[in-house]
This record gives C-alpha cells, sequence and structure tokens, in this order.
C-alpha cells in the first residue's frame, strides 16, 4: 500500500486515532479469541454503575395507546360527567390530535374497576387475571410522554427521541451490558395482532442508529419459521458450511486490518451467530415439551400460531436462555372508535398471558432479575371521540414487575378526571433512567460521541424514580 507523501494535520491526527483504536481493536479480537468457549460477549459497562437488579428485560408493548382510563386507571367522577361538556379549563391551549376544535364532551368508562392483593392495587375487570397477580405489579399511574401520534410516540418511547437515527433502549442496553448468549440475538422482537386497532409498528423500533448494527433488534416471524433462510441450504453439507464461513470470515478480517470499520466486526460477528443459530432456534421455538397444563396457562392453542399468547410462552424461553432485551408488539389499541369492543378484545388477548408469564417467571425463581414493562406509546383521551377515544399523551399508566420493582403498589394519579399526570409525574426519559438503573446502569454515563455531541438514551434529562425501587 502506498503512503501518501503529504498529508495535513487533521488527517494525520484523524488517521493516528484511528490506528491506535485498531491497535486496541486489535487486542480486544485477540482476547475475544482466547476466550474459554462459554464466554459472553461483554458490554461497555463493566463494572457495573450500581448493583444489578434485573439482567434482562421483556417489554410488552402495547401498540396504538391502550385507554389507561379502562386499565389501571379509576375515574368515578369522569363516569358522573359521562355525555356533559367536558371543562374548558383541562383543555384550554392544550394539544389534541383529531379533537382539536371539535366539540369536547366527557366519556367515563365503560367498565367496572376494583382494588386487588394486599396493596389493593385497582384493576379494571376486563383484566381478572392480572387482577390475579396484582401483588406483583407496581402500576405508575402519572406516566407523560411528548408524543402524539403514534409512530414518533413509539420511537420517543423506545429511543427518547423521535429524530431517525437514534438506538432503541434496547441497543442501549445490549451495548452497555452485552449479551448473555451467543447462540442467539442478545435483543429479539415479536409482533401479534388483535382483531381491531392494529396500528402499523415500523422497524425503525428496534434499529441501533448509530450504535454498530450487531446492536439491532432482530425481528423473530411468530408464524412459521422464527427465522427465514435458517437451514442448511440442500447438498451442502454443515461441515462444508463452517469452511466457508471460515474463509468469509478470513476475508473480512483481512479487510479490518485495513480499515477501522466497526461494521466488519459486525459482520464477522453475524456470520458466527446465525451459524450457530441453525441449531439454537429450532431447539427454542420447539415448544413440543412444554407439559399441556403450561400451554393452557398460557392460553396457548397452537403453540407458533402467532398469538400474543405464543409470543409470551417463547418469550419465557428466550429469557431462560438469555436474552437480554425481549419485545412483544401487541397491535390492537388503536380504538378511535367502538372502544368498548375494541377493550374488550385487546383485554381478551393479553390478560391471560401476561398474568401467566408473571406466574411462570416466579415459580422459576426468575421474576426477580426479569424486568417486564407494559403498557403503550401514549393513553387516551378522557374525552369522547365518537365510539372512541382519541391519542393522549399528558396522562397515562403503565404497570412493571419483576427485576427490583416494589410488587403491589400504585404510584402517581392524574387528576380527576384522567387528563393530566398531577402526583409523583414520571416523564419517558424517567422511565428509561429507571430501567437503566435496575440493570446496573447510571444513565448519565451510557454515552456515545455522535455529531459531536455525548449522546445517551435519556437525551439531556431523566431522573431514576427510587420510589418505586426495592
Amino acid at each position: 500500500m502506498t503512503l501518501p507523501q503529504h498529508i495535513c494535520r487533521r488527517a494525520f491526527l484523524q488517521e493516528s486515532a484511528y490506528g491506535l483504536g485498531g491497535i486496541a481493536l486489535a487486542s480486544l479480537i485477540a482476547n475475544d479469541t482466547t476466550r474459554a468457549a462459554d464466554a459472553k460477549p461483554r458490554g461497555v459497562v463493566f463494572p457495573p454503575h450500581s448493583p444489578i437488579k434485573a439482567k434482562r428485560i421483556i417489554h410488552l408493548c402495547m401498540a396504538g395507546g391502550p385507554s389507561h382510563l379502562e386499565t389501571l386507571d379509576y375515574r368515578p367522577e369522569l363516569k358522573k360527567l359521562d355525555g356533559q361538556p367536558f371543562p374548558e379549563s383541562f383543555t384550554k391551549g392544550e394539544q389534541l390530535a383529531q379533537l382539536q376544535n371539535a366539540t369536547l364532551k366527557a366519556r367515563g368508562p365503560f367498565c367496572e374497576f376494583h382494588k386487588h392483593g394486599q396493596g389493593g392495587v385497582e384493576i379494571s375487570d376486563l383484566f381478572p387475571e392480572l387482577a390475579s397477580v396484582a401483588d406483583e405489579l407496581c402500576v405508575v399511574r402519572s406516566l407523560k410522554t411528548e408524543q402524539i401520534n403514534h409512530d414518533t410516540a413509539h420511537a420517543f418511547m423506545n429511543a427518547g427521541s423521535i429524530i431517525k437515527g437514534r438506538p432503541s433502549m434496547g441497543s442501549w442496553l445490549l451495548y452497555g451490558l452485552g449479551a448473555e448468549t451467543d447462540e442467539l440475538p442478545g435483543f429479539i422482537v415479536m409482533t401479534s395482532a388483535g382483531k381491531t386497532g392494529q396500528q402499523p409498528v415500523s422497524a425503525r423500533q428496534w434499529s441501533s442508529g448509530f450504535l454498530p448494527s450487531k446492536f439491532q433488534g432482530i425481528q423473530f416471524q411468530s408464524k412459521g419459521d422464527a427465522v427465514h433462510y435458517l437451514g442448511t441450504p440442500d447438498g451442502v453439507s454443515l461441515g462444508a458450511q463452517r469452511q466457508v464461513i471460515d474463509e468469509v470470515n478470513r476475508l473480512n478480517g483481512i479487510l479490518s486490518e485495513d480499515r477501522l470499520d466497526p461494521e466488519i466486526q459486525t459482520r464477522i460477528a453475524q456470520y458466527e451467530l446465525a451459524f450457530r443459530m441453525q441449531s439454537s432456534v429450532p431447539e427454542l421455538t420447539d415448544m413440543s415439551r412444554e407439559p399441556k397444563e403450561m400451554l393452557d396457562l398460557y392460553g396457548v392453542k397452537q403453540p407458533g400460531d402467532g398469538s400474543f399468547a405464543s409470543n409470551c410462552l417463547l418469550a419465557r424461553r428466550m429469557a431462560e436462555r438469555g436474552v437480554r432485551m425481549i419485545q412483544l408488539y401487541h397491535r390492537a389499541w388503536d380504538h378511535h372508535g367502538n372502544i368498548v369492543e375494541g377493550m374488550k378484545n385487546g383485554a381478551n388477548d393479553v390478560d391471560r398471558p401476561v398474568a401467566a408469564l408473571i406466574k411462570d417467571l416466579k415459580q422459576r425463581d426468575m421474576l426477580k432479575d426479569t424486568l417486564i414493562l407494559w403498557g403503550g406509546e401514549f393513553g387516551r383521551t378522557p374525552m369522547g371521540q365518537g365510539t372512541g377515544r382519541d391519542h393522549h399523551i399528558l396522562g397515562f399508566s403503565i404497570f412493571m414487575a419483576g427485576g427490583g420493582i416494589k410488587p403491589g403498589m400504585t404510584y402517581g394519579s392524574t387528576d380527576e378526571l384522567g387528563y393530566r399526570a398531577v402526583e409523583n409525574v414520571v416523564h419517558v426519559h424517567d422511565l428509561h433512567a429507571t430501567i437503566l438503573h435496575q440493570l446496573g446502569i447510571d444513565h448519565k454515563r451510557l454515552t456515545v460521541k455522535f455529531q459531536g455531541l455525548d449522546m445517551r438514551l435519556t437525551g439531556v434529562a431523566g431522573n431514576v424514580v427510587k420510589d418505586i425501587l426495592v
């Protein structure tokens, strides 16, 4: 390779930095090759910033925005006001979605609520199975977000920003902590759909953004083969395939010596992972050994049928095998109209599987270090929109379970009509900071230099919600 005879100061410093980085990278790669066969890739946060309370996250994403007023936030005053004009004092000057400049009428909850468990957690009667595990739940009724449209609200909930190219929460976790398995991706996403309210979900929600692409979420199919083209091609033996991969990786290794490009290392790592997944994924998705009582617990009619119930059972199997971040999207909650039937159908889809997942993890002694997060990208308005409710960002509900979160409690509150979070308000950035804290990460210290700035999941905000931690 011919070296340039003249080089400017800026280029010299840049190339020198790359050269030093390449030496460090080569050292790391060399150390990787000498690790024990069962060693797992380590993240950049080592040692952890704080005690690790959760090793993994199962994020149950209720895509479309379930109404907090028919799930976890009972507002009797709203029920009394049903059908009457909604007080202008609440909404004057506020951003509304499709109800802007419309005549606003209060819409009370159509279902009843009851208190459950020793903590007296109020849960809608639409979720009787969830009520049976009330003592494991921490319900947050004072969440607020900044985005009123679905795609940007999903992006804000996942990446803490609406700007494209920002890493998702799962990618940050994998980058910070590394993987617990080298047989499966560390970040897996699955989707399912209800009868109505099927708001689309884009792949940008599990993007690695400006982080190397090896940290992005991998979508598994809910029906049929979880991963396409995973099997060995006809006429190609496993040994021959191993030889091809070794040669491709050798060539990629030569390329990586010539330039510092993290995507080359990603390519090498993904070839290796894909080879191992040929045996690990079929074993993961083969639920034939799950006893009938376990299938019945989750309400699985046919394993791998694409249902949320089947995906929840598969999530437990992923958690057992060391997957760091598991996201299950259920598209069933965008109820601008016919909210009564829509909420009943959505609740029927998820109530039993979610309760089963919590019970299953607890009896396996895994709930203590698995953080479950349930909720949507925003809530719904206490004002009616025809037979439904519009998008709402000023106050909505989620719940968490396990992973060092205080069980059997309710935190925060909206006002008497469920319009605005007013007590112990939790911003999405606060939620992210708290989740990272439970996994041993200080959200202010997990940063990556990008476009001249120290980027992080929580932007320039975020506080750990210590009152809900054990």
